[in-house]
């Protein structure tokens, strides 16, 4: 892609789609088609770029984008949903305490709601600012804001509640200890 000369670096920007796009749709194939999808949306609409823009908040809103028109097309989200949980259970073997525990927290980031997942997904794996990230979710920077809030709360509660699972203790002896 090219304009006046300059060389929009979308290359570069390849792997930010590439995890933006997995985090979306929890599938590897699926989300590379996504990334190709919004590259060829991007190529047919390089005149809508703003000289000076930042080039990869575009490139992720034309991405969002796009998912947000196939998941209007294909109404398939929560078959998804399951298929991606079904993928993690075979995949983990169960003697390693590290990669269960692993699963565990990316089932919990998948089981939050697509909203608050795509905004978390975009400031802490993506490390886009609030503004690039509101920005590429055509949101208010309040509403992105109160999405990351809502959405670490529920993995905060998440931890809390499994690391009290993980860590009952046996109480030995049944009677009562005053007699």
């Amino acid at each position: 892609m090219e304009r006046k000369g300059r060389t929009f670096d979308v290359l570069g920007q390849l792997g930010s789609l590439r995890r933006y796009a997995r985090s979306l749709v929890r599938n590897a194939d699926e989300a590379e088609d996504l990334v190709h999808d919004a590259l060829v949306k991007a190529y047919e609409r390089k005149a809508s770029f703003r000289h000076g823009g930042n080039l990869r908040t575009w490139l992720l809103s034309i991405l969002h984008n796009v998912h947000i028109d196939r998941l209007r097309q294909k109404k398939s989200l929560n078959r998804r949903h399951e298929e991606a949980a079904a993928d993690l259970e075979t995949a983990l073997p169960a003697s390693q305490d590290h990669t269960v525990r692993l699963s565990q927290v990316r089932e919990a980031f998948f089981n939050l709601p697509e909203e608050q997942r795509e905004a978390l997904h975009l400031v802490a794996i993506e490390d886009l600012s609030y503004q690039e990230a509101a920005s590429a979710l055509g949101i208010p920077v309040g509403t992105l804001m109160s999405r990351i809030a809502r959405a670490r709360a529920t993995l905060r509660s998440f931890e809390e509640a499994t690391s009290k699972v993980s860590h009952l203790r046996l109480i030995e002896g049944g009677g009562n200890e005053n007699r």
